[in-house]
Parts: C-alpha cells; structure tokens; sequence
C-alpha cells in the first residue's frame, strides 16, 4: 500500500507538467540531413543530432547546445530537459546554458518558481535558477502549487502520512492523512481512515470526511463525490459544498463543453453545471470535444451539438476500426452505414461519400482511407491524393505519416513522397 501511495503521487505531481507541452502548431517538421532524422522546430528551437549524441541549434543555423546529451525532452517553455546518462538529468533555458547541472536522476519542470529535483532517491527543491531550496529529504513529493507542496513523511517503516510544506520547507498542514491531493483555487482533497473529504488552506473541513470517494475540484468548481455506502454517485458543489444532484449515479465517465456524462443502469446522458439532466438518455453518450458528441440509441450511431440538436441523424453504424469515428477534425467526421464508410461536415451533411471500408480521422488536411483492400490518402475535398497501394497507412502528424508496403514501413509527407525508410517503397 505504501508504495503504491507513493506512485499514485509521483503521477497527480506530474499531471502540471503535461499542461505546459506545446500545441500542435507550434511545431515545424524538417528533414536534417546532417542526421538522417526528422527534427521539430519548437519556437525558433531545433533538436539537432551528431554521433548519437543531441544538442541544440536555432532556425538561422547557428548552434546552440552543441551534442552531447544522450537524451533530451521537448522544450517546455524557457527549459528544456536533458540526459547525460538514464539517471544524469539536467535542465537548460533557451540561451542553452544548463540552469541545473546533470546530477539528478529526475527532474520536474519549474512549477511557481521551484523545481522538484530527485538525488539518491530522496526529493528536494530548487530554485527556477538552479540555487538550492529546500535539501532532498522526501520519499515522494509534488510540484508546487498554491506556494504548497505536499511531500510523504515515513512515520515508521510501515505506515506514510502526507502534509504540505511552504517554499522554505516548513510544514504548512499536517493531520495524519493517509493521502492527499495538491491545493486548487484553496481546497484540497485529503484520505484518513479510507474516507475522503475535502479542507481549505487553514485545514478546515469544509467537506467531512466520510465519503467513498472525491474526485478533484474542477474548473467549474465541480467535483464528484461517491456515498458513504459506495454505491451511487453525485455532483457537488464548490459554491456551498453541497450536491448539485441526489446520489443516483452509477458512474461518471466524462467530461467535456460543460457537460458531464453519467451512467445510470444501461443509459447514459449529460448533466450541465447546475445538475440538471439535459438532452435526453441514450446507450452510449460520449463526452463533447469542440462542440460535438456520439450518441447511440441501440447499435445506431449518430452526432448532436453541445445545445442538444441532433446534427447527425441516430441511424448510422459503428462496425469500422476507426477510432475517430463520429469524432470531428478538420471539419469533418467519419461515418459508417451498411458497411461503408465516408465523411459528414458539422452540418451533417455526407459531403465524402460512403464508399471507403476502412479509414481515419482527418488530420493535417488528410485522411487515410480503405479501398478494395488497401489504402490511401484523401484530401478534405474528396480526392486522392495518395493512391491506394499500402497494407496499412496511419493518420498524419506534424505533416508526417507511417504507411507499410509489404512488410517495409516508410514515412511520407503530406504530398506522399518517401522521406524515411524508403527502400521498397512502391512507385506510382
């Protein structure tokens, strides 16, 4: 139990980290010769690469960082993590200077000033400029949040309690909890005795301890709370700490466009912020993403907006391996009906028709498509722009794409030339 406590925050304290990864358009895709290898440019940053060795260099060529790291991470911001070995890790900023030398087996990127450094085993903190902070002393420790950190402490050789620590190490809270979970907008949710509740920044309980389960606060001060009993499920409220719904919930399965999506029995549907259950029941609600969702009533299929407007009629299926069906990119969704799959728009019109057996969602203004056989590629207009001659092609990414011919696997671009592994790649 204790060590799966201990991987449960190593995992929550990771979780801010993900938050800073840059978006899909922030990155460019070249082919560098001097390495054979593809590389990302990352704000004007490129990942270079000579005898095995990675470094830096910036979008006028001029060298930053030169080799010498056996691994280096994306850029997360100003920093960018680096290995000199599997337990040598650094950070260094944008002027490629190492703000933390590699002498740490890991390192978390700056989180409100700190860094959360691991030396022997045991977790410490520095400063974001690399001077130290508070020395390595913890088992397990996450990243600041809230100027609080919570941090484990080995009560005896068996049993390990939870506080919170300031940015001088001093402990902020304790109250002998079995786990808990960093501050957000002043609340945190705490485990003692098997039971969870949640306390502000003083440590009042402002939900008592006695519940199954709470998740998380969410953005929209939500959180969701399993009865005492463990069978049902409710909403709360931050506003009041009280639930928004009566525990009648099998399961909450997400969320998404301010709507969470419940289980009861063998239906599924939406609750808006306010608890109320809206747009009706169906088999299958899935979560919203950019104002859509796949709903399903029996084995039909079909696609509704965030106001509750069927814009897909429930009379499609769901039988191809697409994971992105009924999903929409680029503007567009698959579709499948009697075995065939095509493309509708947002107004769910079929605008690519349903002729394909297989495919995937648009990506990077192209879609792999299945056709007697074998695939290819479409644009978002309908036409082949990469014939159909591979045994597998994967969507594209950062304006690449895997296809396999015979059993060679290549990579193309969005133009379908060969530019990796292009021995035996078929000519047309």
């Amino acid at each position: 139990m204790k060590r799966q406590l201990i991987l449960l925050l190593f995992l929550l304290s990771a979780l801010p980290m993900w938050a800073q990864i840059a978006s899909e358009d922030e990155y460019t895709l070249i082919d560098d010769e001097s390495c054979g290898c593809e590389l990302y440019f990352v704000d004007s940053i490129q990942t270079t690469k000579r005898d095995g060795l990675f470094g830096f260099k910036l979008a006028n060529g001029r060298e930053l960082v030169t080799p010498q790291y056996m691994f280096v991470d994306q850029w997360h911001g100003d920093y960018c993590l680096v290995y000199r070995d599997y337990y040598q890790c650094g950070l260094i900023n944008r002027q490629g200077k190492e703000v933390v030398p590699c002498i740490y087996r890991e390192i978390s990127y700056p989180a409100e000033g700190m860094i959360r450094v691991n030396q022997n085993d045991l977790i410490g903190f520095l400063h974001e400029d690399g001077s130290p902070a508070i020395p390595p002393q913890y088992r397990a420790a996450s990243t600041f949040s809230e100027n609080m950190a919570v941090v484990a402490l080995d009560v005896d050789s068996f049993y390990v309690e939870y506080a919170w620590i300031d940015k001088e190490g001093n402990i902020c809270l304790r109250n002998g909890y079995e786990y808990v979970y960093p501050f957000f907008n002043g609340y945190a949710v705490v485990k003692k005795y098997d039971r969870f509740g949640i306390i502000d920044t003083r440590g009042v309980e402002v939900v008592p301890i006695k519940y199954e389960f709470i998740s998380g606060v969410d953005t929209n001060g939500i959180f969701i709370v399993r009865d005492p009993d463990g069978d049902k499920f409710a909403l709360f409220s931050i506003q009041g700490f009280k639930a928004i719904t009566p525990f009648r919930y099998d399961d909450f399965i997400g969320y998404g466009d301010g709507l969470y999506n419940y289980r009861k029995g063998d239906l599924q549907g939406y609750l808006d912020t306010r608890g109320r259950e809206v747009f009706g029941t169906f088999t299958i609600a899935a979560p919203f993403s950019n104002g859509y969702a796949m709903v399903s009533r029996g084995d039909k299929y079909g696609i509704i907006d965030s106001r509750g407007h069927t814009v897909l009629p429930i009379e499609y299926d769901y039988h191809f391996n697409c994971p992105d069906g009924y999903l929409f990119h680029n503007g567009l969704a698959p579709v499948e009906k009697d075995g065939l799959v095509g493309f509708c728009n947002e107004a769910g019109q079929i605008v690519i028709p349903l002729q394909y057996e297989d495919c995937f969602g648009f990506h990077d203004s192209r879609a792999p498509v299945k056709k007697n056989g074998l695939w290819g590629y479409i644009d978002t207009d309908g036409s082949q722009v990469v014939p159909f001659v591979f045994r597998f092609a994967s969507p594209f990414k950062y304006g690449r794409a895997e296809v396999v011919s015979d059993l060679n696997v290549h990579k193309i671009n969005i133009s379908g030339k060969c530019v990796k592994a292009c021995q035996g790649f078929p000519q047309y």
